[in-house]
């Protein structure tokens, strides 16, 4: 940031990186600065300018062709930041795991993937699925990650899938909605088919809590 520049000016610079930063979040193939440059709305060297600070703080680095991505100072303040999201969402996860009888997770997008930020297994249950907390899996499979992407259509209802991820396993999962920033799910998975009409109503209502308790 230029030394003497005016609060406007300051302002300004800062949304621009932090938009700049979304950006390049949101590109897995990574952006060139003329990218950065026609998707901002300002020049190439306003977007030198901004990667020269975002790189000295390791939010974005370039790769070996140059082009612009996450860079390690972002992973650090997510992991930082996890502990906090899954402290927020286990109390509902837990009453969801214990009513339908099926272990609960919180699943939220990290790199373009879903990743099992919480998991909560039922206390009652002789048999139920082992969910490890960090596992990962493509948006597009499982009911969790198709939560995350209906969500991004604004669609609350919740999504129900059979042996996507693990054969034999039914998952339910509805998106977590209102929390600015933040992509994520809230689901059960089954040994066992499960009702829609039930368990989606209870995962919508645990899904709705988890937005609270974060928002």
């Amino acid at each position: 940031m230029e030394s003497g520049a005016r609060p406007g000016e300051t302002a300004q610079t800062l949304d621009r990186g932090l938009r700049l930063l979304h950006l390049v979040a949101d590109a897995p193939s990574g952006l060139t600065v003329t990218e950065a440059a026609h998707r901002l709305g300002v020049g190439r060297a306003v977007v030198y300018r901004l990667v020269g600070a975002l790189v000295e703080h390791g939010m974005v680095r370039r790769d070996g062709a140059g082009r612009l991505r996450v860079g390690a100072g972002v992973l650090h303040l997510a992991r930082r930041a996890q502990p906090l999201l899954a402290e927020g969402a286990l109390p509902a996860l837990r009453r969801l795991a214990e009513q339908v009888g099926a272990t609960a997770h919180l699943t939220v997008v990290e790199g373009g993937e879903g990743v099992a930020l919480a998991v909560v297994e039922p206390t009652w249950t002789s048999f139920h699925v082992a969910y490890r907390t960090g596992s990962r899996h493509p948006l597009e499979r499982g009911a969790a990650g198709q939560a995350i992407l209906a969500g991004r259509r604004g669609q609350a209802q919740p999504v129900a899938t059979s042996g996507e991820l693990q054969p034999g396993a039914y998952g339910v999962a509805a998106p977590v909605l209102g929390v600015p920033g933040l992509e994520a799910s809230v689901g059960v998975v089954a040994l066992a088919p499960l009702d829609i009409a039930l368990v989606g109503a209870e995962v919508l209502a645990t899904a709705a809590a988890v937005g609270r308790a974060l928002a």
